[in-house]
C-alpha cells in the first residue's frame, strides 16, 4: 500500500476498508456493521456472483475479486473459504491491516505464528499493534471465553475430561447451497455432526487450552443463526457456581460484551442479532466427582465472527472495542 492510500488512523480522516467475499452470510454481516459503524469508509466489497450488483443503500457495487484495490484501503477483511486468505496475505504483505475470518491464521493452523489471535477480550494490547490477526472461530469463541478465566484462576480439574456440547444454526454452514441445508432436510430435526472428536475447530481450543482434556461434539440447529454451547466441566473440590462466576465478573468486568448472570443460564434469543456473548452457571449434584454445568450463548455471525472482526478493527484504529457494535 503505497503512502497517499495510508491514513492517520489517530486523526480525523475515516479509515478505508475492503471486504474480500462480502456475499456470504459473514461478509454480508460485515457489511451491515460496518455501514452503520460511523468511523470508516467501506470502499468495495467483492463477489464474483454479483460482480457489477450495489449494494443496496451504499452507493457502492460489488466488485469482482480480480478488480478489487484492495491494496489500496487500510483494512482488509476476508471472508474467503478456508485456504484461500492465507494467498490474500501473501499478495498483500506489507500493505492494509488484515483481519482474516478464515482458519488459515488461526492457532493450530501451521501459520498461526503469523498472526496475532483476535479475542479482543483476551489479546486487546497485542491485536492493536498487529498488521495480521486470526479472528478467532464461532464455536472456539464461546469455549474460549468461559473457560480461559477458569483455568487462569486454577478452577478446572484438568485431570478429568471436559465435554462441550456445542449447537450451532445453519448459517454456521456458510451460505452455498448444500443439500443437507436444505429446509425440508433442516426443519424438524436437530443432528450431531463432526462426531468422534475430530471437529476443525478443536485444534485451535487445544492451541489456547493446554492441559485441558476436551471432548468437543457440535450439532446443528434447525433455526437461521444463533450458537448455544453447554459444557460438563470438572472443576476442583472446593470450587462451585459462585466462584466461577466470580471469576468471571473479575476478567469481564469492564467488558460491554460480555454478559454474565448471576442466575439462571442463557438461550439464543438472548444473543441473536446481537453481538454480545452470554454465560451462565450452575451447580450439579449427585454426579460424583464435583462438576458445574456451564452455558455460553452468542449469535455466530455476530461475536462468533463479525462483530468479533469489528471489535478488532476498532482496537488496530485505537478506539474502544465495543464502538459500533450491538452490545
Amino acid at each position: 500500500m503505497s503512502e497517499e492510500h495510508q491514513h492517520d488512523l489517530t486523526g480525523d480522516s475515516r479509515p478505508t476498508v475492503g471486504i474480500v467475499g462480502g456475499a456470504g452470510y459473514t461478509g454480508q454481516e460485515l457489511v451491515g456493521l460496518l455501514d452503520a459503524h460511523g468511523g470508516v469508509e467501506l470502499a468495495f466489497a467483492t463477489s464474483r456472483s454479483l460482480a457489477g450488483e450495489s449494494l443496496p443503500g451504499l452507493g457502492i457495487g460489488f466488485v469482482d475479486p480480480g478488480d478489487a484495490p484492495a491494496g489500496d484501503v487500510d483494512f482488509l477483511f476476508l471472508c474467503v473459504p478456508h485456504g484461500e486468505a492465507a494467498r490474500w496475505v501473501a499478495r498483500h504483505a506489507g500493505g492494509p491491516r488484515i483481519i482474516d475470518l478464515t482458519d488459515d491464521h488461526r492457532p493450530g493452523s501451521g501459520r498461526g505464528a503469523d498472526a496475532v489471535y483476535g479475542l479482543a477480550e483476551r489479546y486487546p494490547v497485542e491485536i492493536a499493534g498487529a498488521r495480521l490477526v486470526a479472528n478467532p472461530g464461532c464455536y472456539p469463541t464461546g469455549v474460549l471465553l468461559a473457560l480461559l478465566p477458569l483455568a487462569d484462576a486454577g478452577l478446572i480439574d484438568t485431570g478429568r475430561l471436559t465435554v462441550v456440547n456445542a449447537a450451532s444454526g445453519v448459517t454456521g454452514a456458510g451460505r452455498t447451497p448444500k443439500t443437507y441445508l436444505l429446509f425440508a432436510e433442516v426443519a424438524e430435526d436437530y443432528r450431531a455432526y463432526g462426531e468422534g472428536n475430530r471437529h476443525r475447530h478443536l485444534k485451535e481450543m487445544r492451541a489456547l487450552l493446554p492441559g485441558i482434556k476436551l471432548l468437543f461434539q457440535p450439532h446443528l440447529l434447525p433455526v437461521a443463526r444463533g450458537i448455544l454451547e453447554t459444557i460438563v466441566l470438572p472443576v476442583a473440590d472446593s470450587a462451585d457456581g459462585a466462584e466461577v462466576r466470580r471469576a468471571w465478573h473479575e476478567a469481564y468486568r469492564n467488558s460491554r460484551v460480555i454478559e454474565v448472570l448471576d442466575d439462571g443460564l442463557p438461550g439464543l434469543s438472548r444473543v441473536v442479532r446481537t453481538d454480545r456473548l452470554v454465560l451462565g452457571v450452575t451447580d450439579v449434584s449427585d454426579a460424583g466427582p464435583r462438576v458445574v454445568t456451564v452455558v455460553v450463548a452468542l449469535d455466530n455471525l455476530g461475536k462468533g465472527a463479525a462483530g468479533q472482526a469489528i471489535q478488532n478493527m476498532n482496537l488496530m484504529c485505537g478506539w474502544e472495542a465495543d464502538r459500533g457494535i450491538r452490545c
